[in-house]
């Protein structure tokens, strides 16, 4: 409570007539909670433009309005650099157990999974809950559906977390194919069961078997785990028609306000703009698009230029291919070691409780001071383990990598699903957002120090 009044006291302070006087931090979080630009970008992405897989008409539609909207806003550059990504079509899809009973199931074809004849296929079913299960398998698993029924819980870790099953959805298929399945289908990757499946990407190794692969909801998984602890054989019938093409265009979108000192010093701040083809995107990463943008917007707003050179980049491709961050780390490679940070957000639109870090000696020290104005939000928290997947590539370089982290309790009940959609995104808190990251930004690229940066042995993107 005591933060929130002091929140409210931050807001009131340019009706008294100090706003002037006040540091960079309370203006930029004076003019995030002003107004509803960022909400109402984010209704225009969702409303208007819709979700934005890769390769998809509706993802270079948000390329050209998003290019639009950072140069209304007075960016000092803003370009396009192209970047060529899959075209994976998701087609028809659907599914139902056929013994021992009858029974439909409700699905979504894994992402980059490959077709079913158009028949379908038809199997019996084997089970487990990692992958080391599935190999102690062996045999049992030629000619047969492979279940992956691995439960996840809310902020769980380990074994119980998002982390460890989406590795299941990834190179499960692989290690399936590698045994002689003939298709896989897992548990959706949620925390609440609402008859409601998640999509997302799966993996191949072209030297090697492979076999389509989809997402079945928990209340499937659940019916078809309690027939198979009965004793009893559990066949389902999969038809999923999806259609992969020729790599098409696409771009990430990148905005600058030049740094009045070092202006070849860069801090990086961005989200991904493309989406599922499942609800529109809104948190996953609808709201870290528009977060992105509004750095910009606020900066030139309130006529702030830091030292050092923001450079925002919505990134293409994150979702089946991450070719958008993987071009913007081989593209500006020669300038790697004048990035002197990578903020990423792609967590979604809830309430900021502060950032993760990964940085040499003292890194985190260094962005607990920066972050200590967000206390007036509840955003100072600091923790070790910074970055994403399109920020990930530069880390071989020892760019210092920070995450944006919202709240992420109720993330996992809609990720990747149709229930992905504007309604989830509360307005006040996509501002603190906007606030958060535009502060962050902006200390670090007016700061008089910069962050270590990551060591040689710890530039591994598996550490």
């Amino acid at each position: 409570m005591r933060r929130r009044i002091l929140a409210l006291l931050v807001v009131a302070i340019p009706a008294l007539g100090f706003a002037a006087e006040a540091p960079p931090a309370q203006r930029i979080l004076d003019a995030a909670l002003a107004d509803s630009t960022a909400y109402d970008r984010l209704a225009h992405l969702c409303d208007r433009i819709g979700h934005r897989l890769s390769g998809s008409p509706q993802l270079e539609r948000a390329v050209t309005w998003a290019e639009a909207t950072l140069k209304a806003d007075g960016a000092d550059r803003v370009w396009k650099d192209d970047v060529p990504v899959p075209v994976w079509i998701r087609g028809e899809e659907r599914g139902r157990i056929v013994a021992p009973v009858e029974h439909p199931m409700k699905l979504l074809t894994l992402g980059m999974s490959l077709a079913t004849p158009p028949e379908g296929i038809t199997g019996e079913v084997v089970m487990a809950a990692s992958l080391d299960e599935l190999r102690a398998l062996g045999e049992k698993v030629r000619g047969k559906i492979v279940f992956f029924n691995r439960p996840i819980e809310r902020n769980g870790e380990g074994e119980r977390g998002y982390g460890f099953a989406s590795n299941l959805r990834y190179a499960g298929v692989i290690e399936a194919a590698q045994l002689g399945a003939v298709a896989m289908i897992i548990r959706s990757l949620g925390t609440v069961d609402y008859h409601l499946p998640h999509t997302g990407t799966t993996a191949y190794d072209e030297t090697k078997p492979r076999v389509p692969a989809a997402a079945i909801t928990a209340e499937d998984a659940g019916r078809i785990a309690r027939f198979l602890a009965a004793g009893e054989t559990v066949r389902v019938h999969l038809v999923l028609r999806p259609e992969r093409r020729a790599d098409g265009p696409s771009h990430n979108v990148l905005a600058e306000i030049r740094g009045r000192e070092k202006p070849d010093e860069v801090v990086v701040l961005g989200g991904h703009l493309d989406s599922w083809d499942v609800g529109c995107g809104a948190q996953d990463n609808g709201a870290g698009v528009v977060v992105t943008m509004e750095t910009i917007r606020l900066l030139k707003k309130l006529g702030l230029r830091p030292r050092r050179t923001i450079r925002a980049v919505l990134f293409t491709n994150e979702e089946n291919g991450g070719r958008g961050g993987k071009d913007y780390a081989t593209r500006y490679a020669a300038a790697m070691d004048r990035h002197v940070a990578a903020i990423e957000i792609d967590s979604g639109g809830a309430r900021p409780t502060g950032f993760g870090v990964s940085a040499g000696t003292g890194g985190l020290e260094i962005v607990s001071r920066l972050a200590a104005p967000l206390a007036v939000i509840d955003a100072d928290t600091v923790k070790e383990g910074g970055g994403g997947a399109d920020t990930g590539p530069m880390r071989k370089h020892g760019v210092p990598l920070l995450g944006l982290r919202p709240d992420t309790t109720r993330y996992f009940d809609i990720h990747h699903t149709e229930a992905d959609t504007l309604d989830k995104v509360d307005p006040h808190d996509l501002a603190m957002l906007s606030g958060a990251m535009a502060v962050m930004a902006f200390s670090l690229a007016d700061a008089e120090e910069t962050l270590p940066r990551i060591p040689e042995d710890r530039r591994d993107s598996r550490r």
